[in-house]
């Protein structure tokens, strides 16, 4: 079985992949009469053929260390998952090697922190730490499938650091 450290998210790290969704230090704008910061444009959201969807995700949360034996990935459109509580969740990703995924690695979210997984982004299952596991889902929606899964021969086990 092969480890995983878990690493906090970054941007910086997690750029490869798909972009951090998170309020920055400052607003770029002040809206509503002065009582709301916009925290603009934080993602790249890219849906092919098909139209903008928003779906909620009720996950069960899962415990570390965490074993992670399949990974998926959108082709054809980007995904974001937008908490809808302040609970951590885990992100597994993995770059693309000739169609299959490679180089897995693990971060960890801060309360309240959205991901957008590019497309085509090998990534795994949606993995909240804590109760309740509720997500905004925005994707691709479309009459085409949109799914790759990959099951690994050994698993991967995640772990703190």
């Amino acid at each position: 079985m092969k480890k995983i450290e878990i690493q906090p998210l970054t941007a910086a790290a997690f750029a490869p992949f798909g972009d951090v969704i998170a309020r920055r230090e400052t607003p770029d704008m002040i809206i509503n009469q002065g009582y709301c910061g916009r925290h603009h444009d934080l993602a790249q959201l890219d849906f092919g053929s098909g139209r903008a969807g928003i779906s909620l995700f009720d996950a069960k949360p899962r415990e570390l260390p965490y074993f992670c034996d399949m990974v998926e990935r959108h082709p054809k459109g980007s995904q974001a998952f937008i908490p809808m509580s302040m609970t951590r969740f885990l992100v597994i990703v993995a770059t693309d090697r000739n169609g299959t995924p490679a180089g897995l690695r693990a971060f960890l979210t801060e309360p309240g922190t959205g991901i957008n997984l590019h497309r085509g982004t090998w990534h795994g299952v949606l993995t909240p730490l804590e109760a309740p596991g509720l997500f905004a889902v925005v994707d691709r929606i479309a009459e085409d499938s949109n799914l790759e899964e990959y099951h690994f021969e050994t698993s991967y086990e995640i772990v703190q650091p």
